[in-house]
């Protein structure tokens, strides 16, 4: 027996489309010798010539959202409220539990960009793979934008999960969901049609409203999700602990016992 684990998360990188422009995050690299001037100072007297191989340290400074890169999404996210009423949970309040728990991945590459994944869809695919959904599973989607990843088109690519889909999840006791997309929804592209031509609001976001009737908390921009069974790994998604925060980054990781 051996314990394999599977990066299912992406890096957060600068001039890669992994988010609509204007929300884009911002590495400035330092190098060891670019740090030199910041050390310096800390040690009066000290010469640069005096540093083992005349080299400082490396460091970086990132500007970002805490929507970019692979993230955990708190119920605040989504709605003020949660469970028809409570005032929903900040990531610093998501419970640990929650983020390491048993996965499952539904295959939904086959969906068209812009498809609104449905309750007998999500029924249809567990049925495929031989799952009863356990409370606290981790359902994870695996579509189409998980290959376009860093592509110009990644934003507007893969399916997403509409608010039926949503539900018959936490329902079921499902408290943590992913998907490889940069949205759990559909690409707001496809969603801004179908708006203009029917005005139905309850059309925007509606995957993500689900958390006003049940709290939940979903990772998006997952990665390598085709690299996993179905079932019979676990998955650890703990986010970075941000007081008040609607989201956290996170290294999410499957861990398979083979």
């Amino acid at each position: 027996m051996g314990r394999r684990i599977v990066d299912i998360s992406v890096a957060l990188q600068n001039d890669i489309p992994a988010d609509p422009p204007g929300m884009f995050p911002t590495i400035d690299y330092v190098d060891h010798q670019q740090s030199i001037p910041q050390i310096l100072p800390f040690f009066p007297g000290l010469k640069a010539e005096d540093l083992p191989d005349g080299q400082g340290w490396a460091v970086e400074r990132v500007q970002l959202s805490t929507h970019n890169g692979t993230h955990l999404d708190a119920p605040w996210h989504f709605h003020p409220t949660m469970n028809r009423g409570e005032r929903a949970w900040t990531i610093d309040e998501v419970p640990l539990e929650w983020c390491f728990q048993p996965g499952v991945k539904l295959d939904f590459r086959h969906f068209e960009d812009g498809y609104v994944v449905s309750a007998a869809d999500v029924e249809a695919e567990l049925d495929r793979i031989g799952h009863t959904l356990r409370p606290l599973d981790i359902v994870v989607v695996n579509t189409r934008a998980g290959a376009r990843y860093g592509a110009p088109d990644y934003v507007s690519s893969g399916c997403g999960m509409g608010c039926e889909a949503t539900m018959y999840l936490l329902e079921r006791g499902v408290r943590l969901t992913g998907i490889d997309g940069w949205s759990w929804d559909a690409p707001f592209v496809h969603t801004a049609k179908k708006y203009a031509a029917t005005h139905d609001a309850r059309l925007i976001w509606e995957g993500h409203k689900a958390g006003r009737h049940i709290g939940y908390c979903h990772i998006e921009k997952l990665h390598n999700l085709e690299s996993l069974p179905a079932t019979g790994f676990m998955i650890a998604c703990f986010p970075v602990k941000i007081a008040r925060a609607s989201a956290g980054w996170t290294r999410a990781v499957a861990i398979i016992e083979d």
